[in-house]
């Protein structure tokens, strides 16, 4: 228990009284008499107020949380007495994360429940601990204040944004995937999969009349055709040194994982195969491509706890091992970066000669330091020479992404916030061409 400043306003008097006994021998007793007073009451505070064990504490959590989003954190106050309880609370959540509220006040009514609320914000992935919950509260009289731990260690995993995923889902029931920035990519006509008849119209090809049905309503008719399913795409994530620099609290691996996951979801979804393959100097993770939300479960699984390597990336090992493993033409998506024309050398070879048979797509991030000191106006001697480092970095990626183009190799260089998106549209544009 700890002291309230009205209890201790309370025991000034008794001191005073102790002072003048000094002069006056009986004021003794009558301090003797005032602290038996105070004691009393604060015995009797202690009867009327709420004890630690009518007070129950109960944390609510995704045992899964989600990298780089708010992820919501309910603390229940269970109140079982009579009277109503001023409290605050502090969540021994893992210190690792960032909070958007430390210590949560409020009131709980007699028997009733307070829901507390924050949100926390994984900027790594891994294991992590909660501990206990800690409520202080007022006495009914408020001479003292109790401080309470209830015992609520929990562990807790951190995976890649699987909350991006709910949304994609939650939209696509509701048609607004728009919202996301996901284009429209669906092809009729153009693949050999039925999809539906309608009526013929003068922009459908000749070839696409389907005479039976014709005959039966007496007008033309034309089948529609949607792109094939059960193809194939596999995710290859770079998971060397290139990957360590942050992009504002998130490393760019965790861009590029979150990424992955979300096109292995949308892909799932279409009836293709996905695959994963995790390198840096040597391949580490290998799935072989399968359908299902099965297949998304077990990739979720191998990447939550993958980190990034402070070794150069062997792209050589990486794509022929893929190569040797993956014979069916696929689309392969490379998650990797690039610095110099001399450092992506290897990967150029190597994306061009795995060409010959797949269709490679080269993603990176674009770095937004970059991009903003090349556009900024200098006003001194310092910003003119950050201006013209930058420029050259952005020139020579850009040589590289046109050596790569021309190389055969596809290539997407997108903002951190974009990736997914960008990496979904690209695919549902290749699928829709029937290029895969």
């Amino acid at each position: 228990m700890i002291p309230t400043l009205r209890l201790l306003l309370l025991l000034l008097p008794g001191a005073v009284f102790i002072a003048g006994a000094v002069l006056a021998r009986p004021l003794i007793w009558l301090a003797v008499i005032y602290f038996l007073a105070v004691i009393a009451l604060v015995i009797t505070d202690l009867f009327l107020s709420t004890r630690p064990d009518q007070i129950e504490a109960e944390r609510i959590n995704d045992t899964r949380l989600s990298l780089g989003a708010n992820n919501l954190v309910t603390v229940l106050l269970a109140n079982k007495s009579a009277r109503p309880v001023q409290f605050t609370l502090r969540d021994e959540y893992p210190y690792q994360f960032p909070a958007d509220a430390q210590f949560i006040s409020g009131a709980i009514p007699a028997y009733d429940v307070f829901e507390a609320l924050y949100h926390l914000r994984p900027i790594r992935r891994g294991d992590y601990n909660f501990g206990a919950i800690n409520l202080r509260y007022r006495s009914q009289l408020q001479t003292f204040t109790r401080q309470v731990r209830y015992p609520s260690a929990a562990t807790v995993k951190v995976y890649p944004n699987v909350l991006e995923i709910r949304k994609y889902d939650l939209l696509a029931r509701k048609g607004l995937l728009f919202e996301l920035g996901l284009r429209q990519a669906r092809i009729y006509g153009v693949g050999t999969e039925f999809e539906r008849l309608r009526e013929y119209t003068t922009d459908d090809e000749f070839r696409r009349i389907n005479w039976k049905a014709t005959a039966r309503r007496g007008k033309p008719i034309a089948a529609e055709y949607e792109t094939e399913r059960s193809q194939y795409v596999v995710c290859a994530i770079d998971t060397g040194r290139l990957m360590r620099p942050p992009i504002g609290d998130l490393a760019k691996l965790d861009y590029v994982i979150n990424a992955s996951l979300l096109l292995s979801y949308v892909v799932s979804l279409k009836g293709d195969h996905v695959g994963l393959l995790t390198f840096a100097d040597d391949v580490e993770a290998y799935l072989a491509p399968r359908r299902g939300k099965s297949q998304f479960y077990r990739m979720l699984e191998t990447l939550y706890n993958v980190q990034f390597q402070l070794v150069e990336s062997d792209y050589a090992r990486a794509l022929s091992y893929l190569s040797l493993k993956n014979k069916r033409r696929s689309l392969i998506v490379v998650f990797t970066d690039l610095v110099t024309l001399d450092a992506a050398r290897p990967l150029i070879a190597n994306l061009a000669r795995l060409a010959r048979r797949h269709l490679p797509l080269c993603v990176t991030i674009s770095d937004p330091n970059i991009t903003r000191l090349s556009g900024r106006r200098p006003d001194d001697s310092s910003a003119i020479y950050q201006r013209a480092v930058a420029e050259t970095l952005i020139d020579e990626r850009q040589v590289i992404l046109d050596t790569l183009n021309r190389s055969g190799v596809m290539t997407l260089d997108v903002p951190a916030d974009k990736l997914g998106v960008g990496v979904i549209n690209a695919y549902l544009e290749l699928k829709a061409k029937g290029k895969l």
